[in-house]
């Protein structure tokens, strides 16, 4: 619990009306969208400025008070659940689109801005900002900056850190520092930018960024392989990359998962084949028309089943569509859904899918597989409940495989949901105890008193390595 004087200095900053302690806005904010993760707050508070959100921390850093920064709440590894207490932050207040520069190709906004509407203001000046992840109608830049987010566009466009050019960022000393800026070349001392971007909120408290925009593409295209074999599928993602072309998105579903998505999106999406390929391709009208028909002979050349171009807008709109309510198609089968993000080279992408659909069977545990085959990144997502502590035992045990597997196939944990509270005690498999030091070192320089999103990152205790075959 907060002390009494603790909580006369936050409302000295924000006032009452921006400050909730009741157990019923502390439940509100106990948990993300991770299942499994929940941890009541001692209370929630709504910044205004970023004179607001420094003596905040100021008042935290002094008497020692957990802060975890929060958005959305869209977070998949139970990043933003307040897991030893403290003060929630929200960004409400502060979710205003401050400029967008068109000379620069620069947009500068507060966390609290929601993804879309960013990517929409952009789109009528004729600019485009890629990063968009499956959350964006809902996530906030805050929160993808925080974690790093990728989305259906990642491939030929990259992630959130590729456009994050300069932020304005509060310490845990409350000193207010701004890092990078509107300069297409800065090579001035260490890039504390990138170093913020993924940060998970571990290090500050991000309250202002500027965002690199490029041209709007002219034009968009996009088709549907249909696949009778895994292999081939995953064949022809490796095809198509080294013909030396790249698409826009190049996403894979699994046959459980198209039969849920379809279910759900009724826009007749085959069911009777054990994977699909959805590819875009954005540019100028002959490179796209170029691209796709290469991509569709490479397609074919993998004994597809049958490639389907959209002939209109509304058709594509509709594929995309579909693919982003994969989770939430998911969803409704059954109380608790997990989604993961394991990630490898996508030449082992077949090899991924096998060991994921054997894990599940040696675990007896329902997983549906899709995600962006175009850069390796692969969404297990497992369908139980989280009443049934057996079983729940049994998805721990699968999910653990799932993240050895791939790294045995020269792979990682996460490709873009972060490490959070959920696949902490899994980090050192991936970057060794050297590496963990290393990061260790950055906090406690950073952040000595560790109130920054405690609990997150960095575990208690790590858990044991099996190598698994695949």
């Amino acid at each position: 619990m907060l002390t009494k004087r603790v909580k006369q200095l936050l409302l000295a900053i924000v006032g009452q009306e921006n400050y909730d302690d009741s157990k019923v806005e502390c439940l509100v904010y106990s948990y993300d969208a991770t299942p499994g993760f929940q941890a009541m707050p001692d209370a929630v508070i709504k910044p205004g400025s970023t004179d607001e959100v420094a003596a905040i921390i100021k008042v935290c850093n002094e008497y020692n008070v957990p802060i975890v920064p929060r958005g959305s709440g869209t977070n998949l590894s139970g990043g933003t659940c307040p897991t030893e207490g403290g003060l929630v932050l929200l960004f409400n207040r502060m979710n205003s689109l401050l400029e967008i520069d068109e000379e620069n190709l620069t947009a500068t906004v507060q966390p609290g801005l929601i993804t879309l509407d960013l990517i929409s203001a952009v789109e009528e000046k004729g600019l485009f900002y890629p990063p968009d992840p499956s959350s964006m109608k809902i996530s906030t830049i805050g929160g993808n900056i925080n974690e790093n987010s990728g989305g259906l566009r990642g491939l030929k466009y990259g992630v959130t850190r590729d456009y994050v050019i300069g932020l304005e960022v509060v310490l845990p000393n409350g000193d207010i520092i701004r890092t990078g800026g509107k300069l297409a070349k800065d090579v001035a001392g260490y890039d504390l930018t990138k170093l913020f971007v993924g940060s998970e909120g571990t290090l500050g408290i991000v309250t202002e960024a500027t965002l690199r925009l490029i041209p709007k593409p002219e034009t968009t295209k996009t088709m549907l392989a249909l696949y009778q074999d895994l292999d081939a599928a995953a064949q022809s993602v490796a095809n198509i990359i080294s013909n030396k072309i790249i698409p826009v998105t190049l996403e894979f579903l699994d046959r459980p998962t198209l039969i849920v998505v379809e279910d759900f999106a009724k826009i007749g999406l085959p069911t009777n084949v054990e994977a699909v390929l959805l590819i875009e391709q954005d540019g100028p009208p002959e490179v796209v028309e170029r691209d796709m028909k290469r991509m569709a002979d490479i397609c074919l050349e993998e004994k597809a089943v049958s490639v389907e171009i959209a002939e209109t807008e509304s058709d594509a709109v509709a594929l995309k569509t579909a693919r982003r309510t994969a989770l939430s198609a998911l969803a409704r089968l059954k109380p608790t859904t997990i989604l993961e993000d394991a990630t490898v080279p996508r030449s082992e992408i077949a090899k991924m899918v096998r060991a994921i659909n054997e894990i599940a069977a040696k675990h007896n545990v329902d997983i549906c597989t899709f995600g962006h085959a175009g850069d390796g990144n692969l969404h297990p997502t497992c369908i139980t409940d989280a009443r049934d502590h057996e079983e729940m035992e049994r998805v721990e045990l699968a999910f653990a495989d799932i993240f050895a597997a791939a790294i045995d196939l020269g792979g990682t944990i996460t490709g873009e949901h972060g490490v959070g509270a959920m696949k902490a005690p899994y980090l050192e498999w991936k970057l060794k105890k050297e590496g963990i030091d290393a990061m260790r070192a950055i906090k406690q320089a950073f952040d000595p008193n560790n109130i920054m999103n405690p609990g997150k990152v960095f575990a208690k205790e790590t858990r044991k390595r099996v190598v698994v075959s695949t």
